[in-house]
Protein backbone atom coordinates (compact mmCIF):
# COMPACT_ATOMS: atom_id res chain seq x y z
CA UNK A 1 0.00 0.00 0.00
CA UNK A 2 2.99 2.33 0.37
CA UNK A 3 3.13 2.78 -3.40
CA UNK A 4 -0.61 3.37 -3.85
CA UNK A 5 -1.37 7.08 -4.50
CA UNK A 6 -3.25 8.79 -1.69
CA UNK A 7 -6.03 9.71 -4.15
CA UNK A 8 -6.60 6.01 -4.88
CA UNK A 9 -6.73 5.23 -1.15
CA UNK A 10 -9.38 7.92 -0.76
CA UNK A 11 -11.38 6.42 -3.61
CA UNK A 12 -11.18 2.96 -2.01
CA UNK A 13 -12.30 4.28 1.38
CA UNK A 14 -15.22 6.02 -0.33
CA UNK A 15 -16.62 2.57 -1.19
CA UNK A 16 -16.62 1.26 2.38
CA UNK A 17 -20.22 2.39 2.83
CA UNK A 18 -20.15 2.95 6.59
CA UNK A 19 -18.71 5.99 8.34
CA UNK A 20 -17.75 3.72 11.24
CA UNK A 21 -15.46 1.72 8.94
CA UNK A 22 -13.99 4.92 7.50
CA UNK A 23 -13.16 6.21 10.99
CA UNK A 24 -11.42 2.94 11.89
CA UNK A 25 -9.52 2.89 8.58
CA UNK A 26 -8.38 6.51 8.96
CA UNK A 27 -6.62 5.58 12.20
CA UNK A 28 -4.36 3.11 10.38
CA UNK A 29 -1.64 5.55 9.39
CA UNK A 30 -0.91 9.16 8.42
CA UNK A 31 -1.38 8.42 4.72
CA UNK A 32 -4.87 7.03 5.27
CA UNK A 33 -5.80 9.98 7.49
CA UNK A 34 -4.71 12.29 4.68
CA UNK A 35 -6.75 10.24 2.18
CA UNK A 36 -9.83 10.57 4.39
CA UNK A 37 -9.39 14.28 4.88
CA UNK A 38 -8.69 15.36 1.31
CA UNK A 39 -9.80 12.56 -1.03
CA UNK A 40 -12.84 10.90 0.56
CA UNK A 41 -15.85 11.40 -1.71
CA UNK A 42 -18.62 9.48 0.05
CA UNK A 43 -19.70 9.11 3.68
CA UNK A 44 -22.65 7.25 5.18
CA UNK A 45 -23.95 7.41 8.75
CA UNK A 46 -26.53 4.92 9.98
CA UNK A 47 -27.56 4.70 13.62
CA UNK A 48 -27.70 0.90 13.33
CA UNK A 49 -23.92 0.83 12.81
CA UNK A 50 -23.24 2.28 16.25
CA UNK A 51 -23.75 0.93 19.81
CA UNK A 52 -27.35 1.27 20.97
CA UNK A 53 -26.29 2.86 24.25
CA UNK A 54 -24.84 5.82 22.35
CA UNK A 55 -26.86 8.91 23.32
CA UNK A 56 -28.36 11.36 20.84
CA UNK A 57 -25.89 14.03 21.91
CA UNK A 58 -22.95 11.65 21.44
CA UNK A 59 -24.18 10.77 17.94
CA UNK A 60 -24.46 14.47 17.06
CA UNK A 61 -20.88 15.12 18.22
CA UNK A 62 -19.51 12.04 16.43
CA UNK A 63 -21.13 12.98 13.11
CA UNK A 64 -20.09 16.63 13.44
CA UNK A 65 -16.45 15.81 14.20
CA UNK A 66 -16.25 13.32 11.33
CA UNK A 67 -17.82 15.58 8.70
CA UNK A 68 -15.73 18.60 9.69
CA UNK A 69 -12.52 16.63 9.20
CA UNK A 70 -13.28 15.93 5.53
CA UNK A 71 -12.77 18.35 2.64
CA UNK A 72 -14.73 18.19 -0.62
CA UNK A 73 -17.37 15.60 0.31
CA UNK A 74 -19.60 14.73 -2.68
CA UNK A 75 -22.02 12.13 -1.30
CA UNK A 76 -23.47 12.30 2.21
CA UNK A 77 -26.00 9.88 3.70
CA UNK A 78 -27.37 10.25 7.24
CA UNK A 79 -30.06 7.83 8.41
CA UNK A 80 -30.98 7.98 12.09
CA UNK A 81 -33.78 5.88 13.61
CA UNK A 82 -36.83 7.32 15.37
CA UNK A 83 -35.36 6.88 18.87
CA UNK A 84 -33.13 9.91 18.25
CA UNK A 85 -34.26 13.50 17.68
CA UNK A 86 -31.39 15.82 16.85
CA UNK A 87 -31.07 19.51 17.55
CA UNK A 88 -31.41 21.71 14.49
CA UNK A 89 -28.06 23.48 14.93
CA UNK A 90 -25.67 20.59 14.17
CA UNK A 91 -27.74 19.44 11.16
CA UNK A 92 -27.66 22.98 9.74
CA UNK A 93 -23.91 23.11 10.35
CA UNK A 94 -23.38 19.83 8.39
CA UNK A 95 -25.37 21.17 5.44
CA UNK A 96 -23.65 24.56 5.35
CA UNK A 97 -20.20 22.95 5.56
CA UNK A 98 -20.76 20.44 2.74
CA UNK A 99 -23.31 22.05 0.42
CA UNK A 100 -20.89 23.61 -2.07
CA UNK A 101 -19.33 20.27 -3.01
CA UNK A 102 -22.25 17.87 -2.39
CA UNK A 103 -23.72 16.09 -5.40
CA UNK A 104 -25.83 13.57 -3.46
CA UNK A 105 -27.62 14.03 -0.14
CA UNK A 106 -29.72 11.39 1.63
CA UNK A 107 -31.05 12.69 4.93
CA UNK A 108 -33.46 10.89 7.24
CA UNK A 109 -33.09 12.73 10.53
CA UNK A 110 -35.77 13.95 12.91
CA UNK A 111 -34.92 17.40 14.26
CA UNK A 112 -36.39 19.88 16.72
CA UNK A 113 -37.17 22.41 15.47
CA UNK A 114 -37.61 21.37 11.84
CA UNK A 115 -34.71 22.13 9.48
CA UNK A 116 -35.57 23.61 6.09
CA UNK A 117 -33.13 21.56 4.01
CA UNK A 118 -34.35 23.13 0.77
CA UNK A 119 -33.34 26.56 2.04
CA UNK A 120 -29.87 25.36 3.04
CA UNK A 121 -29.15 23.40 -0.14
CA UNK A 122 -30.98 25.44 -2.77
CA UNK A 123 -29.04 27.08 -5.61
CA UNK A 124 -26.23 24.52 -5.19
CA UNK A 125 -25.12 21.64 -7.45
CA UNK A 126 -27.03 18.75 -5.90
CA UNK A 127 -27.95 16.02 -8.39
CA UNK A 128 -29.59 13.55 -5.97
CA UNK A 129 -31.77 14.50 -2.98
CA UNK A 130 -33.43 11.92 -0.73
CA UNK A 131 -35.37 13.32 2.24
CA UNK A 132 -37.16 11.41 4.97
CA UNK A 133 -39.23 12.37 8.04
CA UNK A 134 -39.21 16.07 7.33
CA UNK A 135 -41.62 18.98 6.94
CA UNK A 136 -41.46 21.14 3.82
CA UNK A 137 -43.26 24.49 3.81
CA UNK A 138 -43.21 27.70 1.82
CA UNK A 139 -41.30 26.59 -1.27
CA UNK A 140 -39.88 29.54 -3.21
CA UNK A 141 -38.88 28.35 -6.71
CA UNK A 142 -36.95 31.52 -7.46
CA UNK A 143 -34.71 31.09 -4.38
CA UNK A 144 -34.83 27.38 -3.55
CA UNK A 145 -33.89 26.37 -7.08
CA UNK A 146 -32.11 23.11 -7.85
CA UNK A 147 -30.69 23.61 -11.33
CA UNK A 148 -28.72 20.33 -11.37
CA UNK A 149 -31.10 18.01 -9.50
CA UNK A 150 -32.06 14.86 -11.44
CA UNK A 151 -33.30 12.49 -8.72
CA UNK A 152 -35.70 13.56 -5.96
CA UNK A 153 -37.10 11.19 -3.34
CA UNK A 154 -39.45 12.20 -0.51
CA UNK A 155 -40.37 9.62 2.15
CA UNK A 156 -42.59 10.26 5.17
CA UNK A 157 -42.56 13.97 4.39
CA UNK A 158 -45.26 16.49 5.27
CA UNK A 159 -45.83 18.89 2.36
CA UNK A 160 -48.73 20.71 0.72
CA UNK A 161 -49.83 19.81 -2.80
CA UNK A 162 -48.96 23.35 -3.91
CA UNK A 163 -45.45 23.24 -2.41
CA UNK A 164 -44.81 19.84 -3.99
CA UNK A 165 -45.72 21.17 -7.43
CA UNK A 166 -43.54 24.25 -6.86
CA UNK A 167 -40.65 22.04 -5.74
CA UNK A 168 -40.86 19.94 -8.91
CA UNK A 169 -40.93 23.12 -10.99
CA UNK A 170 -37.83 24.32 -9.13
CA UNK A 171 -35.96 21.32 -10.56
CA UNK A 172 -35.71 22.06 -14.32
CA UNK A 173 -33.61 18.91 -14.98
CA UNK A 174 -35.45 16.42 -12.80
CA UNK A 175 -35.66 12.90 -14.29
CA UNK A 176 -36.83 10.73 -11.38
CA UNK A 177 -39.40 11.50 -8.67
CA UNK A 178 -40.28 9.09 -5.85
CA UNK A 179 -43.05 9.92 -3.38
CA UNK A 180 -43.49 7.45 -0.52
CA UNK A 181 -45.89 7.78 2.43
CA UNK A 182 -46.32 11.52 2.03
CA UNK A 183 -48.70 13.49 4.19
CA UNK A 184 -50.20 15.81 1.60
CA UNK A 185 -52.02 18.96 2.61
CA UNK A 186 -54.49 20.05 -0.09
CA UNK A 187 -56.45 23.25 -0.57
CA UNK A 188 -59.61 21.55 -1.85
CA UNK A 189 -61.90 18.97 -0.25
CA UNK A 190 -61.23 16.51 -3.10
CA UNK A 191 -57.54 16.17 -2.15
CA UNK A 192 -56.04 16.70 -5.62
CA UNK A 193 -52.30 16.55 -6.34
CA UNK A 194 -51.18 18.24 -9.59
CA UNK A 195 -47.63 17.84 -10.86
CA UNK A 196 -46.04 19.29 -13.99
CA UNK A 197 -42.61 18.47 -15.41
CA UNK A 198 -41.28 18.43 -18.96
CA UNK A 199 -38.11 16.48 -18.08
CA UNK A 200 -39.47 13.78 -15.75
CA UNK A 201 -38.76 10.22 -16.96
CA UNK A 202 -39.62 8.10 -13.89
CA UNK A 203 -42.46 8.66 -11.43
CA UNK A 204 -43.17 6.43 -8.43
CA UNK A 205 -46.04 7.11 -6.02
CA UNK A 206 -46.68 4.95 -2.95
CA UNK A 207 -49.06 5.30 0.00
CA UNK A 208 -50.11 8.89 -0.66
CA UNK A 209 -53.29 10.10 1.01
CA UNK A 210 -54.94 11.92 -1.89
CA UNK A 211 -58.06 11.24 -3.97
CA UNK A 212 -56.80 12.52 -7.32
CA UNK A 213 -53.41 12.67 -9.01
CA UNK A 214 -52.94 14.62 -12.24
CA UNK A 215 -49.46 14.29 -13.75
CA UNK A 216 -48.39 16.29 -16.78
CA UNK A 217 -45.11 14.89 -18.11
CA UNK A 218 -44.29 14.82 -21.82
CA UNK A 219 -41.19 12.62 -21.45
CA UNK A 220 -42.31 10.07 -18.87
CA UNK A 221 -40.94 6.57 -19.52
CA UNK A 222 -41.73 4.67 -16.29
CA UNK A 223 -44.84 4.98 -14.12
CA UNK A 224 -45.08 3.01 -10.86
CA UNK A 225 -48.19 3.25 -8.67
CA UNK A 226 -48.23 1.34 -5.38
CA UNK A 227 -50.61 1.13 -2.39
CA UNK A 228 -52.99 3.86 -3.55
CA UNK A 229 -56.75 4.34 -3.30
CA UNK A 230 -57.73 6.91 -5.91
CA UNK A 231 -60.82 8.35 -7.52
CA UNK A 232 -58.74 9.55 -10.46
CA UNK A 233 -55.27 9.13 -11.90
CA UNK A 234 -54.65 11.15 -15.04
CA UNK A 235 -51.47 11.20 -17.10
CA UNK A 236 -51.13 14.00 -19.62
CA UNK A 237 -48.22 13.54 -21.99
CA UNK A 238 -46.87 12.24 -25.23
CA UNK A 239 -46.38 8.61 -26.31
CA UNK A 240 -43.12 8.14 -24.38
CA UNK A 241 -44.30 5.73 -21.64
CA UNK A 242 -42.42 2.40 -21.76
CA UNK A 243 -43.10 0.79 -18.37
CA UNK A 244 -46.40 0.74 -16.46
CA UNK A 245 -46.30 -0.92 -13.02
CA UNK A 246 -49.40 -0.96 -10.79
CA UNK A 247 -49.42 -2.82 -7.46
CA UNK A 248 -52.06 -2.84 -4.71
CA UNK A 249 -54.05 0.01 -6.25
CA UNK A 250 -57.73 0.78 -6.47
CA UNK A 251 -58.64 3.52 -8.93
CA UNK A 252 -62.08 4.48 -10.15
CA UNK A 253 -60.94 6.40 -13.22
CA UNK A 254 -57.64 5.83 -15.03
CA UNK A 255 -56.99 8.34 -17.80
CA UNK A 256 -53.80 8.00 -19.82
CA UNK A 257 -54.75 9.21 -23.29
CA UNK A 258 -52.17 8.41 -25.99
CA UNK A 259 -49.34 7.95 -23.47
CA UNK A 260 -49.59 4.14 -23.60
CA UNK A 261 -49.10 3.64 -27.35
CA UNK A 262 -45.41 2.70 -27.01
CA UNK A 263 -45.62 0.63 -23.84
CA UNK A 264 -43.19 -2.29 -23.62
CA UNK A 265 -43.93 -3.54 -20.08
CA UNK A 266 -47.27 -3.70 -18.24
CA UNK A 267 -47.11 -5.24 -14.76
CA UNK A 268 -50.41 -5.17 -12.85
CA UNK A 269 -50.92 -6.93 -9.52
CA UNK A 270 -53.42 -6.72 -6.66
CA UNK A 271 -55.35 -4.18 -8.70
CA UNK A 272 -59.06 -3.45 -8.58
CA UNK A 273 -60.12 -2.69 -12.14
CA UNK A 274 -62.87 -2.76 -14.70
CA UNK A 275 -61.05 -4.93 -17.24
CA UNK A 276 -62.65 -3.58 -20.45
CA UNK A 277 -61.65 -0.02 -19.48
CA UNK A 278 -58.11 -1.04 -18.58
CA UNK A 279 -57.73 -3.10 -21.75
CA UNK A 280 -58.92 -0.09 -23.76
CA UNK A 281 -56.15 1.93 -22.05
CA UNK A 282 -53.35 -0.40 -23.20
CA UNK A 283 -54.72 -2.16 -26.31
CA UNK A 284 -52.89 0.13 -28.75
CA UNK A 285 -49.50 -0.80 -27.31
CA UNK A 286 -48.46 -2.96 -30.26
CA UNK A 287 -44.81 -2.93 -29.07
CA UNK A 288 -45.68 -4.57 -25.74
CA UNK A 289 -43.11 -7.24 -24.79
CA UNK A 290 -44.12 -8.14 -21.24
CA UNK A 291 -47.64 -8.39 -19.79
CA UNK A 292 -48.31 -9.44 -16.20
CA UNK A 293 -51.82 -9.54 -14.72
CA UNK A 294 -51.58 -11.00 -11.24
CA UNK A 295 -54.03 -11.08 -8.35
CA UNK A 296 -56.37 -8.67 -10.12
CA UNK A 297 -59.81 -8.06 -8.62
CA UNK A 298 -62.52 -7.60 -11.23
CA UNK A 299 -65.29 -5.14 -10.51
CA UNK A 300 -67.81 -7.10 -12.56
CA UNK A 301 -68.40 -10.82 -12.06
CA UNK A 302 -68.76 -11.55 -15.78
CA UNK A 303 -65.57 -9.76 -16.87
CA UNK A 304 -63.27 -11.90 -19.00
CA UNK A 305 -59.57 -11.45 -19.87
CA UNK A 306 -59.67 -12.68 -23.46
CA UNK A 307 -56.47 -14.41 -24.61
CA UNK A 308 -57.64 -13.93 -28.21
CA UNK A 309 -57.65 -10.15 -27.68
CA UNK A 310 -54.19 -10.33 -26.09
CA UNK A 311 -52.83 -12.24 -29.07
CA UNK A 312 -54.34 -9.80 -31.57
CA UNK A 313 -53.36 -6.59 -29.76
CA UNK A 314 -49.83 -7.50 -28.68
CA UNK A 315 -48.08 -9.39 -31.51
CA UNK A 316 -44.59 -8.74 -30.06
CA UNK A 317 -45.38 -10.15 -26.62
CA UNK A 318 -42.55 -12.32 -25.23
CA UNK A 319 -43.33 -12.70 -21.52
CA UNK A 320 -46.89 -13.38 -20.37
CA UNK A 321 -47.92 -13.85 -16.72
CA UNK A 322 -51.49 -14.56 -15.66
CA UNK A 323 -52.88 -15.61 -12.30
CA UNK A 324 -55.85 -17.94 -12.29
CA UNK A 325 -58.93 -16.37 -10.75
CA UNK A 326 -62.11 -18.29 -10.02
CA UNK A 327 -65.09 -16.47 -8.54
CA UNK A 328 -68.41 -18.22 -8.01
CA UNK A 329 -67.29 -20.97 -10.38
CA UNK A 330 -66.43 -18.52 -13.18
CA UNK A 331 -62.97 -18.41 -14.71
CA UNK A 332 -61.89 -14.85 -15.56
CA UNK A 333 -59.55 -15.95 -18.36
CA UNK A 334 -60.95 -17.66 -21.45
CA UNK A 335 -59.38 -19.48 -24.40
CA UNK A 336 -61.76 -18.58 -27.19
CA UNK A 337 -60.43 -17.94 -30.71
CA UNK A 338 -57.54 -19.43 -32.67
CA UNK A 339 -54.91 -16.66 -32.66
CA UNK A 340 -51.49 -17.75 -31.46
CA UNK A 341 -49.05 -15.98 -29.17
CA UNK A 342 -46.19 -16.75 -31.52
CA UNK A 343 -43.46 -14.70 -29.84
CA UNK A 344 -44.17 -15.70 -26.25
CA UNK A 345 -41.21 -17.71 -24.95
CA UNK A 346 -41.85 -17.35 -21.19
CA UNK A 347 -45.24 -18.13 -19.67
CA UNK A 348 -46.05 -17.79 -15.96
CA UNK A 349 -49.37 -19.09 -14.68
CA UNK A 350 -50.60 -19.26 -11.11
CA UNK A 351 -53.54 -19.93 -8.84
CA UNK A 352 -54.73 -18.63 -5.49
CA UNK A 353 -57.34 -21.39 -5.07
CA UNK A 354 -56.76 -24.49 -7.20
CA UNK A 355 -59.65 -26.15 -9.00
CA UNK A 356 -60.21 -28.76 -11.69
CA UNK A 357 -60.15 -25.98 -14.31
CA UNK A 358 -56.49 -25.05 -13.74
CA UNK A 359 -54.87 -27.96 -15.59
CA UNK A 360 -56.91 -27.58 -18.81
CA UNK A 361 -56.30 -23.83 -18.71
CA UNK A 362 -52.52 -24.38 -18.49
CA UNK A 363 -52.72 -26.82 -21.42
CA UNK A 364 -54.78 -24.38 -23.49
CA UNK A 365 -52.36 -21.52 -22.85
CA UNK A 366 -49.37 -23.68 -23.81
CA UNK A 367 -51.05 -24.65 -27.08
CA UNK A 368 -51.37 -20.95 -27.91
CA UNK A 369 -47.60 -20.46 -27.48
CA UNK A 370 -45.88 -22.57 -30.19
CA UNK A 371 -42.42 -21.14 -29.44
CA UNK A 372 -42.61 -21.49 -25.67
CA UNK A 373 -39.30 -22.21 -23.91
CA UNK A 374 -40.11 -21.74 -20.24
CA UNK A 375 -43.23 -22.37 -18.12
CA UNK A 376 -43.42 -21.29 -14.46
CA UNK A 377 -46.31 -22.55 -12.31
CA UNK A 378 -47.10 -20.48 -9.20
CA UNK A 379 -49.35 -21.89 -6.52
CA UNK A 380 -50.62 -21.31 -2.99
CA UNK A 381 -50.60 -24.33 -0.71
CA UNK A 382 -52.46 -24.09 2.58
CA UNK A 383 -51.31 -26.18 5.54
CA UNK A 384 -54.70 -27.73 6.25
CA UNK A 385 -56.22 -29.40 3.20
CA UNK A 386 -59.49 -31.22 2.73
CA UNK A 387 -59.58 -34.63 1.05
CA UNK A 388 -61.01 -32.96 -2.05
CA UNK A 389 -58.14 -30.45 -2.20
CA UNK A 390 -55.53 -33.21 -1.83
CA UNK A 391 -57.13 -35.21 -4.63
CA UNK A 392 -57.27 -32.13 -6.84
CA UNK A 393 -53.58 -31.39 -6.25
CA UNK A 394 -52.68 -35.02 -7.00
CA UNK A 395 -54.72 -34.90 -10.19
CA UNK A 396 -53.00 -31.67 -11.23
CA UNK A 397 -49.56 -33.19 -10.55
CA UNK A 398 -50.37 -36.15 -12.80
CA UNK A 399 -51.65 -33.76 -15.46
CA UNK A 400 -48.43 -31.73 -15.39
CA UNK A 401 -46.31 -34.89 -15.69
CA UNK A 402 -48.17 -35.82 -18.89
CA UNK A 403 -47.83 -32.24 -20.11
CA UNK A 404 -44.05 -32.27 -19.53
CA UNK A 405 -43.74 -35.48 -21.55
CA UNK A 406 -45.59 -33.88 -24.42
CA UNK A 407 -43.60 -30.61 -24.29
CA UNK A 408 -40.11 -31.93 -23.58
CA UNK A 409 -38.46 -28.82 -25.01
CA UNK A 410 -40.16 -26.55 -22.42
CA UNK A 411 -38.37 -25.87 -19.12
CA UNK A 412 -41.07 -26.29 -16.45
CA UNK A 413 -40.54 -24.75 -13.01
CA UNK A 414 -42.70 -24.59 -9.88
CA UNK A 415 -42.93 -21.87 -7.23
CA UNK A 416 -45.24 -22.49 -4.26
CA UNK A 417 -46.19 -20.28 -1.34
Amino acid sequence: MDHVPVEVVGNILSHLGSAKDVIVASATCRKWREACRYHLHSLSFNSEDWPRDLSTRQLEILITQTIFQIMGLRCLSIHIDSSHEFSAAPVIAWLLYTRETLRSLSCNVRTSPNVNILEKCGRQRLEILDLGHSVITGVEPSYQRFTCLKYLSLRHVNISALDLNLLVKACPKIESLTLDALEIVTADSQATMDLISQTLKTFCAKSIGVDKIVLEADNLETLHLNALNLDLFELIGKSTLRNLIIDDVSVTQLEMGDSTMNLEVVDVSNFTIIWPKFYHTINRASKLKKLRIWGVIFDEEDEIVDSEAIAMSFPNLRDLSLSYELRDGMLHYNLQGNSLLENVNTLELGWSVISEHFGPWVFGMMERCPNLKKLVIHGVLSEAKTREERQMLASFTSFIVRLMRRYEHVDVQFEYE
